[in-house]
Formats: structure tokens, C-alpha cells, sequence
């Protein structure tokens, strides 16, 4: 063997070590990425069963919702049923859709007995009938009895892409609970009950709003996730169990 030969290989040791510690840091953080997949697939599939027991479960009072509420921090989907009287004057209009139309769903301030109000999505109304003068019939009056689904409030917008509310046009484009309530026309120094209710799809006197507009659609793709990091991780273990082995065969 010629001496430069000797210096060329002399030269790439360094750099093949390099190579190779790059590729096992490299390699780690794949795995790493794909055991954190798995972590969070069980963590998914459990959130799953717990909506899916909650939705086939029994109404329970509000009472009880909110008991638990103050316990866990967590009663979304939990079916609640509650008695009052609508503030129709304090409607508050978050933008949605609905089977591929545009429009508002509409929450409603309900007075309970204690005197205290709760925020209740009624259902959704196509956009051009955002005067509530329009669909005067579905305006019920007097005491009512509204069972749906409990849901949480938002700590925060959920994401910056979000507009910000349009609370002077009484459009809402993220659920800000206590701008809604405090902009709803409510008596002063009022209660909010901390939830929102989704009314189930009993149909309203003249059809609006449309109830039962809870979408329940969580995707579950942590598994492919998880296959395709691990696969990566293997891909990349062979490449580096190759070039460790081709020095010594060239040897």
C-alpha cells in the first residue's frame, strides 16, 4: 500500500466517525419519535372509550355535571339535562358549518332557577337567517327542558389561524365563553355556569336552529405514524450496520 494511501485513510477515519455518530443520534430520535407515536396512541384510544361512554350514557342534572366538572376539569360529551328560560336578546352567533353550508350555531343564555345562566348551543341556522326576526317561530318562550351534551370551555384560542371575534357584529370565530356571556346583555354581577351545553337534535318549533350539531370526529393516526418512524429507524440501522461491516471485509 502506497503512503498516500495510508494518509487518505488516515484522513477518513475521522470523517467516518462523524458519519456514523451523526447516523446513531440520527437513529435514536426516530425511535424516540416513534415510542412517543405509541405513547400517544394509547393515550388517543383511551380519550375514544371515554367519549364513546359518556355519549351512551344516561342524562344526568346539571348539578352533577358540574360536580364532576370542578373535580376533574373534564366533562366534554357527558349527556346533562337542565330546565329554564331563554334570553333570546343575549344570542351569541359562533360561525360553522353544516352539512357542507355556511352559517352560525346559535348560543343562547339559559336562566336556571337559582338564577344563574348557562350558555347553550341550540343548533345551527343557515347565515342569511342571522336576524333572529327571520325565524321568530324557533324563539320558544316560557320554561324549557333541553338535554344535550356537556362541553368544555376553551382556556385559550385554539390555534392563531383562528380571526380574532367580531364581538361588535356578534360574530364568534373560536368559543371565548366569558366574552360571549359578557356581551350577551346578561344582568350585572350575573353567574355563568362554567360549561357549555349542546342541545340534542329535539327539533325546534319551526325547524331552527337545527340541534344535535356536535361533531364527535377525532382522527386516530398515531399507528401509521408510529409504523413509519419505526420503519425509517430500521432503514437506517441497516445502513449503518452495512458500513460498519464493509471496512472489515475490505480488510
Amino acid at each position: 500500500m502506497s503512503e498516500a494511501s495510508v494518509k487518505d485513510r488516515g484522513r477518513s477515519r475521522p470523517r467516518s466517525a462523524l458519519l456514523l455518530g451523526l447516523g446513531l443520534l440520527l437513529l435514536l430520535i426516530l425511535l424516540a419519535l416513534g415510542t412517543w407515536q405509541v405513547q400517544r396512541l394509547h393515550w388517543k384510544e383511551g380519550l375514544l372509550q371515554t367519549i364513546d361512554r359518556r355519549t351512551h350514557s344516561v342524562p344526568v342534572p346539571l348539578a352533577e355535571v358540574e360536580k364532576e366538572f370542578a373535580s376533574t376539569g373534564d366533562v366534554d360529551y357527558t349527556p346533562v339535562t337542565v330546565s329554564g328560560t331563554f334570553l333570546h336578546s343575549g344570542e351569541r352567533h359562533f360561525y360553522a358549518t353544516w352539512e357542507g353550508d355556511a352559517g352560525f350555531n346559535v348560543y343562547t343564555p339559559l336562566a336556571l332557577d337559582d338564577g344563574r345562566f348557562v350558555l347553550v348551543n341550540r343548533g345551527f341556522i343557515p347565515y342569511d337567517l342571522k336576524d333572529a326576526a327571520k325565524r321568530a317561530k324557533g324563539q320558544v318562550t316560557g320554561r324549557v327542558t333541553i338535554t344535550g351534551l356537556a362541553r368544555n370551555p376553551l382556556p385559550a384560542k385554539p390555534s392563531m389561524m383562528l380571526p380574532d371575534n367580531d364581538v361588535a357584529k356578534n360574530i364568534f370565530y373560536w368559543k371565548d365563553r366569558d366574552v360571549m356571556a359578557a356581551s350577551a346583555g346578561l344582568p350585572a354581577g350575573f353567574t355563568l355556569v362554567p360549561i357549555f351545553i349542546d342541545a340534542d337534535k329535539t327539533p325546534n318549533p319551526g325547524g331552527l336552529p337545527i340541534g344535535g350539531v356536535t361533531i364527535i370526529d377525532l382522527p386516530n393516526s398515531h399507528l401509521q405514524y408510529a409504523v413509519t418512524w419505526y420503519g425509517l429507524a430500521a432503514a437506517l440501522a441497516a445502513v449503518l450496520i452495512l458500513r460498519l461491516r464493509r471496512p472489515a471485509k475490505e480488510e
